[in-house]
């Protein structure tokens, strides 16, 4: 796979503002950054692995397996720093690299937990190495608040304890102060207060010299003086020896765990990158379920099929301001390899090409996209676009100075991978020499083979796609009467201009339209006009398809309450037969136990009564074996229950080649039969009023006209042509 996607496609088609969207839910700025850095990719393979890690991201959005979090702090200078010999960084530098090496250990043995429904994460996660090593290191040093731990080594403990001694010593030392100077009397109301972290006392000016110890400052008003008693000042510089050798010692021991961390180096760069991928695919994933995105089928045959396709930037713009986004159905293949777009201007055709483009675009970077399911497409090698009119004033280049150059690349360039997408071809210059010229265009296009996308105004290329066997019209179509675009793309007919009537919308005088119609050769009046009644026409049988659709939708939901209304019904009958066997069954025995009773009354013969009794019991018991056959038990029961089986299953087989051999000879009669009435068929000759209807259509109708053959068909609403050999007969006329 060889892609060559330039900058200027990615411009046309707008991929840097899908960039800006994704972006938007990614949860670092290491994320973002490679957000924005995305480009469509080289190796099929490493697309399909991003793909896939997109969608099954995606299916995680609906399980209860959601993937954990992936959230991290940016420590690639942290690791850079700790690759230099003899370096050591902060200790809440230490706890981000422990809190990303957890972060990668949990994802990897998440995956590995439920590997079969994360199977390309799964994949992704066993390349990186699992140790709890470097977080296990951190935690032994360093406390969650980020502080170095006491036993992080003897000496730091000890220290620890004579820093706090030292503290009591000055608390003590400064309190005995502070007692005698209140007792004397030297001190201010406000006693004592804080200088450059000291406490001193607060002493009255008049009697700062009673007061030994170091002046450290005074009031604005220079009425209060601030001294730090003797007693606590030798003890202050024993405090500030030992905080010195306290930090000396926090930064040996930081060394110290930077040098056991210093060969994991290449690990962390690993966790960051993996987590900075999995930032990026999660944001993937998030735009897609934002705008409804799925993974389409990606195909070895070279077949674009984007069913109710929408350009996501326009479909986010319209879903802000709750205005419908209109879907697109369009289709490449073999037969069709290069579909010519017309319409009225502002109809959509720009949009339909930009939202191909770039749909191709963005699943070729990884991402998914806004189709409908069953939608496939193929993976091409080159993206061409020609969208916009491109002038360039600092090149002194002209609009078709620049098409033409653009045209040189794109027949340099172009072949059997190519998808190219052209708006407005061949304008910029003389109409006929133009479009004539853009004719030889499209047709090399065509006989190399290329798949493309193209939107004109010119009737020369419309004519052309007609003659082209692969090429095909379509149009954008367009309500006449409100003259207000549809938005919807029909394939199969070149659309009109709509120029006129465009006009008159927009307020031009009807004189001077008329004025203009004088104008233009007649045969280009009569073919516009022409194209514009074929669409009217579509349009009102389009129209009267869709009521029809609707009557049959609702006509099957009536059909299916009904079926479903006669289900419980059947349900209830097939209760009530139950309760009244039942019921019978009961009854039988009551008459048949009455009558015994009856007979035993009038004879008084116990014997007699005791005999019929169990004569009946026995035959009820014969009854209820045939029934419900008693299940063998014994070694003899269960050998005679086989031979029985396999006597019945010789029999069944059988009967089964009796009836195989029948179903052959009813075969064998059909066929002749099925032949006997396609030759009556063939032979029949249509006649005026016979009731037909096209093969593989269920819309029966009446011959109206018979032309050779061809056939007019009236189905009342509207009537159709079609030849002789594509219909057949329901009933013959009377």
């Amino acid at each position: 796979m060889r892609t060559n996607i330039s900058e200027k496609t990615l411009q046309d088609l707008e991929f840097k503002s899908v960039l800006q969207h994704v972006k938007e839910h990614c949860i670092s700025g290491l994320g973002k950054e490679n957000v924005l850095e995305i480009l469509p990719f080289t190796s099929r393979k490493q697309l399909f692995i991003e793909l896939h890690l997109v969608n099954e991201y995606v299916s995680s959005f609906e399980s209860e397996n959601r993937i954990p979090n992936h959230g991290f702090d940016n420590i690639k200078e942290s690791v850079k720093r700790l690759k230099i010999e003899n370096s050591f960084i902060e200790t809440d530098a230490f706890l981000k690299i422990a809190a990303t090496s957890l972060t990668v250990n949990e994802h990897i043995k998440f995956f590995k937990k439920f590997k079969v429904q994360f199977p390309t994460f799964y994949e992704l996660t066993q390349k990186i190495e699992f140790t709890t090593y470097v977080d296990d290191e951190i935690k032994k040093i360093i406390d969650i608040s980020g502080e170095v731990k006491n036993n992080a080594s003897s000496t730091l403990k000890q220290l620890r304890r004579d820093i706090n001694n030292v503290r009591g010593k000055i608390g003590a030392s400064f309190s005995s102060a502070l007692s005698k100077a209140i007792a004397a009397g030297y001190l201010d109301d406000i006693k004592e207060t804080i200088v450059d972290n000291q406490r001193v006392l607060a002493v009255a000016a008049m009697h700062r010299r009673k007061i030994a110890g170091s002046l450290l400052g005074s009031s604005k008003s220079g009425n209060i003086v601030y001294i730090a008693p003797q007693a606590t000042l030798s003890y202050s510089r024993e405090y500030q020896n030992l905080v010195y050798e306290e930090k000396q010692e926090v930064i040996k021991i930081l060394r110290a765990l930077a040098a056991t961390i210093r060969p994991f180096t290449e690990l962390l760069e690993d966790y960051v990158n993996y987590l900075v991928r999995t930032d990026t695919v999660g944001a993937k994933a998030k735009y897609a379920k934002e705008i409804h995105a799925i993974l389409p089928k990606i195909t070895k045959e070279k077949r674009v099929f984007f069913k109710d396709a929408v350009h996501p930037i326009l479909w986010r713009k319209n879903n802000q301001q709750n205005i419908k986004t209109v879907a697109q159905t369009l289709e490449l293949n073999k037969e069709q390899q290069i579909i010519v777009i017309s319409g009225p201007n502002a109809g959509g055709k720009s949009i339909t090409l930009k939202t191909i483009g770039l749909l191709q675009l963005m699943l070729q970077s990884g991402l998914l996209i806004p189709v409908a399911e069953r939608s496939q497409t193929y993976i091409f090698d080159t993206i061409l676009t020609d969208i916009g009119d491109n002038q360039s004033i600092e090149n002194q280049l002209s609009t078709y100075s620049y098409r033409l150059k653009n045209m040189r690349y794109f027949l340099r360039k172009c072949n059997e991978n190519t998808l190219f997408l052209i708006d407005e071809f061949g304008t910029g210059s003389d109409p006929e020499l133009g479009g004539a010229l853009a004719e030889i265009f499209l047709e090399e296009f065509y006989n190399k083979h290329a798949y493309g996308v193209i939107t004109t105004h010119y009737s020369n290329l419309k004519v052309l796609a007609n003659e082209l066997e692969n090429v095909t019209n379509a149009n954008m179509q367009f309500d006449e009467r409100s003259l207000e675009p549809l938005y919807k793309l029909f394939i199969g007919q070149a659309g009109s201009s709509f120029t006129f009537e465009v006009a008159q919308k927009n307020g031009i005088p009807f004189s001077l339209i008329n004025k203009a119609k004088k104008r233009v050769e007649t045969e280009k009046v009569r073919l516009d006009k022409t194209i514009s009644k074929l669409q009217k026409e579509r349009s009102r049988l389009q129209k009267n398809s869709d009521n029809l659709e609707k009557q049959k939708s609702k006509g099957q939901k009536h059909l299916d309450s009904l079926q479903e209304k006669e289900g419980k019904i059947q349900a209830k009958l097939a209760g009530f037969q139950e309760l009244y066997d039942n019921n019978q069954k009961m009854l039988s025995l009551g008459r048949k136990i009455n009558e015994l009773l009856n007979k035993y009354f009038q004879t008084n013969n116990k014997k007699e009564l005791n005999t019929n009794f169990n004569k009946w019991v026995a035959d009820e018991k014969v009854k209820h074996a045939k029934k419900t056959p008693v299940k063998p038990k014994t070694k003899s029961q269960k050998q005679k229950a086989k031979i029985v089986e396999k006597q019945m299953q010789q029999v069944i087989k059988k009967v089964e080649k009796e009836v195989l051999e029948k179903v052959v000879e009813v075969r064998k009669e059909k066929k002749k039969e099925a032949v006997k009435k396609a030759e009556q068929k063939a032979a029949y000759v249509f006649k005026l009023n016979d009731s037909v209807r096209i093969i593989d259509s269920n819309s029966v109708g009446t011959i109206d006209k018979i032309d050779k053959k061809n056939v007019t068909i009236n189905y009342g609403v509207f009537t159709t042509k079609t030849s002789v050999n594509k219909i057949e007969l329901v009933e013959k006329a009377k």
